[in-house]
């Protein structure tokens, strides 16, 4: 059986100073629901990662992101399906971002990232956010 091959863009939102990412939980009706995780979601045909994860942010957290630079490309597999992921700091944006779509979401400082449970697939990118961002 051949797996579902999906790629996701994503943003880590960074407030003024950088201490601070702002992640939401996904919902307990998705894959991995209640896990927290960095507002992104699939690249669609024809669009490139950078479009995409600016039109999810604006989607999903309602920010209007201005300066993206990227951070981590990666790949995860899970039993069901196989994905590949592009990170994106966001490092400017217009507007105040919140739970656009119902999902909580919080302003978490760097240090504590360590304190919420996001999907495995997540954890290289948070290495790299702790060896990079703090």
């Amino acid at each position: 059986m051949n797996k579902k091959h999906i790629h996701i863009a994503a943003g880590i939102i960074l407030n003024q100073d950088g201490s601070e990412i702002f992640i939401t939980q996904r919902l307990a009706k998705s894959h991995k629901g209640g896990f927290w995780e960095f507002a992104g979601g699939k690249v669609e045909l024809g669009e490139s990662a950078l479009e995409a994860t600016i039109r999810e942010l604006h989607e999903e957290v309602g920010i209007e992101a201005t300066e993206l630079e990227h951070f981590i490309s990666l790949s995860h597999e899970y039993p069901e399906k196989a994905l590949s992921f592009d990170f994106y700091l966001v490092k400017s944006f217009n507007g105040e971002p919140f739970g656009k779509e119902g999902q909580p979401g919080n302003w978490v400082p760097i240090c504590e990232l360590g304190n919420y449970t996001f999907p495995e697939a997540n954890d290289p990118v948070l290495a790299k956010i702790r060896e990079v961002l703090l």
